[in-house]
């Protein structure tokens, strides 16, 4: 007996190992090809694909446990979801506007009716055909917030466009996605679709009715400790999508309405930054296991369907986009660069096909095929997109068939805030005083629920949020503002944003705490505008300070350089007694 139970788990030991070193090679390919990716500046998730071709049965098959990557594909796929529901707040889809809903609607309805004619053509059968035009017709929201964050364009007119347009095809995915998960069968059914919905929308209700009526109650409790705001985040998505799985949707679904039931709440930001490292790892292998599905047998076959695929997606698209918005009276110029945003296809698209290939509505070239449009698309709008301005000059002049006479122009209405406080119960209060009266737009980070709520309390704008995270900082504005101010009393955390502001925003008059001489010698010498050391000169002092010269960096450096050699004193007076 004994032998035996020996045995079982020298075999449970040599599978576990199997396994670890399966993903350990993967992951280790993974990083070598997002190195190059990063060298030739493509999107990262065009290497993982290509991760999962080399790994794959295409190349050396090194992939020998599928069950297992599908399963953390899973996961990443729901966490995807799960955070990209997060930023879908009311508040947002109703600012995107007239233009962003007509111009979604009308580009996805027209996309999927020339797909379909175009699968047709192809010999491809009715379900086929609707399915490829659908998978064509949605744009990766991902990709493009991604590379409009790091062109720092996404609060221009164009961008905001943009997002909103990927908001409303976001939507239209979802409602794809629930027809997908009627149709179980092969064939749709309007009794089953109707059951489907009766039983989403009690879930949704309910879930909606907890987020907004019990969990604004427990937000200390939540967001008091990061550590239990991660695992909240990390039950409620994972929880709404076995839920909702167990309904008879998929995973997908859940995930996305569980974070959107979410995308009010004050901690959003912060969950949904602790999440995407967790996402990142996940989501990797969800595309290295797409990877893996390419069969290139079968792509030469089909070499004709992933041509016409890739024109719809790279020409047709952005070409209805830009007609549309000059209809609406848009500028050559906003319409060509949001026009180039929806050149691709989205991870919808590739989950959309993933779920019809599981319950047998296509095959399994079917999915390469979309997957290598997918890559190709990304590809190429990822260059129109970061070099949308020169190709603006470039085809400038036959743009104006695009364009009527009556405009919109963009205005510039890029919201900022001139101060931002880090940091609110060590002395913050009397910088909000000071703040206030200088009549400047300005902002509050925080991580204490308590103190959150009392500035909620006085309508004062504040977000709930790490001054460590760079994502929550560049959201902010930090790069913008004239001046910021920590009252947080951690040393470190303070010589990272003083680090921060010196490469991203010299010119801002940045005012940090210290507890020690040496610290705050430490921080001058970093380059800070100016130290609050409590036995020095407390926050009272320095705010009237503030409001007698503002953001007069002249005025600021006296007082500096008045206070640097009062330290130096005091250093040489300690070093001398010791």
């Amino acid at each position: 007996m004994l032998d035996f139970l020996q045995g079982k788990d020298l075999k449970i030991n040599m599978g576990t190992d199997a396994i670890f070193a399966q993903l350990s090679l993967v992951i280790a390919i993974a990083a070598g090809m997002a190195l190059i990716m990063r060298l030739i500046r493509q999107p990262l998730i065009i290497g993982h694909i290509l991760t999962g071709i080399i790994v794959g049965p295409a190349l050396f098959h090194l992939v020998k446990n599928q069950t297992t990557f599908t399963a953390f594909s899973d996961i990443g796929v729901a966490l995807l979801l799960f955070i990209i529901g997060l930023s879908l707040s009311p508040r947002v889809i109703k600012e995107v506007g007239k233009v962003a809903s007509i111009t979604a609607v009308i580009q996805v309805g027209l996309t999927i009716i020339l797909g379909w004619a175009g699968g047709r053509l192809f010999n491809l059968n009715q379900s086929e055909s609707i399915i490829f035009g659908t998978a064509l017709s949605f744009s990766s929201t991902i990709i493009i917030l991604k590379l409009l964050s790091d062109k720092k364009e996404q609060v221009r007119l164009y961008g905001k466009i943009s997002i909103g347009l990927l908001l409303v095809q976001d939507l239209l995915a979802m409602l794809a996605l629930i027809i997908l998960t009627a149709n179980g069968h092969g064939h749709l059914s309007l009794d089953s679709l109707s059951r489907l919905v009766v039983k989403g929308g009690v879930l949704a209700i309910a879930m909606f009715a907890i987020s907004q009526l019990v969990l604004p109650r427990l937000q200390k409790l939540i967001g008091g400790s990061q550590e239990a705001l991660f695992l909240f985040a990390l039950g409620w998505g994972f929880g709404t999508a076995a839920l909702f799985q167990k309904a008879g949707f998929n995973i997908e679904i859940g995930a996305l309405l569980g974070g959107i039931s979410l995308a009010s709440l004050p901690f959003t930001q912060e969950m949904s930054a602790r999440l995407r490292p967790l996402r990142d790892f996940f989501i990797v292998v969800f595309f290295i296991s797409l990877g893996t599905r390419i069969n290139f047998g079968s792509l030469g076959r089909n070499l004709h369907l992933i041509l016409f695929a890739s024109a719809v997606v790279i020409i047709f698209k952005p070409l209805v986009v830009l007609m549309l918005m000059g209809l609406m009276n848009y500028t050559k110029h906003t319409s060509f660069k949001t026009a180039l945003a929806v050149g691709q296809i989205s991870e919808f698209s590739l989950v959309f096909v993933i779920l019809a290939n599981q319950q047998g509505l296509v095959t399994t070239s079917f999915v390469s095929v979309i997957t290598v449009v997918a890559l190709i698309s990304i590809a190429i709008s990822t260059y129109l997109i970061l070099y949308n301005d020169q190709l603006y000059r470039l085809l400038d002049k036959y743009l104006v068939v695009f364009e009527r006479h009556h405009q919109h122009f963009e205005r510039e209405t890029k919201h900022h805030y001139d101060m931002i406080l880090l940091g609110y119960n060590k002395g913050g209060h009397e910088f909000i005083k000071v703040f206030k009266s200088l009549k400047k737009p300005f902002l509050v980070i925080d991580y204490d629920p308590d103190a959150l709520e009392l500035l909620e309390n006085q309508k004062i704008h504040s977000i709930y949020g790490d001054a460590t995270d760079l994502e929550l900082l560049e959201e902010a504005g930090i790069n913008k503002a004239r001046m910021v101010v920590s009252t947080i009393g951690d040393h470190k955390t303070n010589t990272f944003l003083v680090s921060l502001l010196s490469d991203i925003n010299p010119k801002c008059v940045v005012i940090v705490h210290a507890d020690t001489v040496e610290e705050a010698i430490e921080l001058y010498e970093l380059g800070v505008t100016y130290v609050i050391l409590p036995h020095y000169i407390g926050s009272e002092r320095i705010g009237a300070f503030i409001r007698r010269n503002k953001f007069n960096r002249g005025e600021f450096r006296k007082y500096r350089e008045k206070h640097l050699a009062y330290l130096e004193r005091e250093n040489k007076l300690s070093e001398t007694t010791n």
